[in-house]
């Protein structure tokens, strides 16, 4: 059984009837996995409750206290935003809060069964920075369960892959300075949020950075990830590994100019399972809600079909 963490909790996240990062997406896969063939293998989990953690001490591994305490207050006061694109309606700072105590429910579950989950959570975080949120993002939950997974008995080393059409600039920001953590990102250059120089190698050399053109299909994708991606984490060895599971790089997302089909993430699961099948895959970016939905299940049926 492969645990999907999921809240209808997460629709609270009101960000406007025209925002791409909406609820639907989460219904979008949830529709898909509860109806695909291995639905009777999906176990669902509901995330921990929020006030059963120390969560603004975990949120404080990445944000600042001022930051964490804004989006509160914005919350509570009706909501607002930072940029135009990164919106807080009044139930978003108790959503995000969820949201990254259901990625730490993702550490918890795949240390416990050696086996992959899913976390279909929203909103999204890889953009999020210690002092503000941006590019839809609040919260940097794959940063702050990287963190929290490295509390847990036997867990010195944690990888985190971004697959995202963006860079998570947010993610290697607050991992970039610990040798115990690596961060390797693949992503559409140059594109939002204009980051992400494969120059950037870390404290340790623990970031890789890998630049894909406009345009670029699977064929530029494989090679990639067996002659960079792979080695990189095969290397550093982590003894958990955390997906930030973005979607929008495929052809039919109009938010990225990257032509890759949603059976793609099948290939690229498969690859991430080479190293470990201790991974939690986290939903980040995705917004054309058919191709979205179909990635989400390729990228759990090949984890049900390679380890079974």
């Amino acid at each position: 059984m492969l645990p999907v963490i999921y809240s209808d909790e997460f629709l609270q996240h009101n960000t406007g009837n025209l925002h791409p990062e909406k609820p639907e997406r989460l219904t979008a896969i949830v529709q898909a996995l509860k109806t695909a063939d291995f639905a009777d293998q999906i176990q669902w989990r509901s995330p921990t409750p929020i006030n059963q953690r120390t969560g603004q001490f975990l949120l404080e591994t990445v944000h600042s206290s001022e930051y964490i305490k804004k989006v509160q207050e914005l919350a509570q006061t009706g909501g607002g935003n930072f940029y135009a694109d990164t919106i807080i309606s009044p139930k978003s700072y108790d959503v995000a809060m969820l949201t990254v105590s259901a990625w730490l429910d993702g550490i918890d579950e795949v240390l416990t069964k050696n086996f992959p989950a899913f976390v279909a959570a929203r909103p999204p975080g890889h953009h999020a920075l210690k002092d503000t949120g941006m590019g839809f993002c609040l919260f940097a939950n794959a940063a702050i369960a990287a963190n929290y997974a490295l509390t847990k008995p036997g867990i010195n080393r944690v990888a985190i892959l971004d697959w995202d059409v963006h860079h998570g600039n947010g993610t290697q920001a607050a991992v970039e300075n610990n040798p115990h953590i690596a961060f390797t990102s693949i992503h559409q250059s140059p594109f939002f949020p204009f980051t992400g120089r494969e120059e950037e190698t870390g404290i340790d050399n623990n970031v890789l950075n890998v630049r894909v053109l406009q345009g670029s299909t699977i064929a530029e994708y494989q090679p990639i990830f067996r002659e960079k991606i792979i080695p990189f984490l095969t290397n550093f060895q982590p003894d958990i590994l955390i997906v930030s599971a973005g979607y929008d790089a495929n052809q039919a997302d109009k938010l990225g100019w990257v032509n890759l089909q949603p059976q793609d993430y099948g290939l690229f699961t498969k690859y991430c399972l080479q190293i470990t099948p201790k991974i939690v895959f986290g939903l980040e970016g995705g917004y054309e809600l058919n191709s979205l939905a179909n990635s989400v299940v390729a990228t759990i049926e090949a984890c049900l079909k390679t380890i079974i």
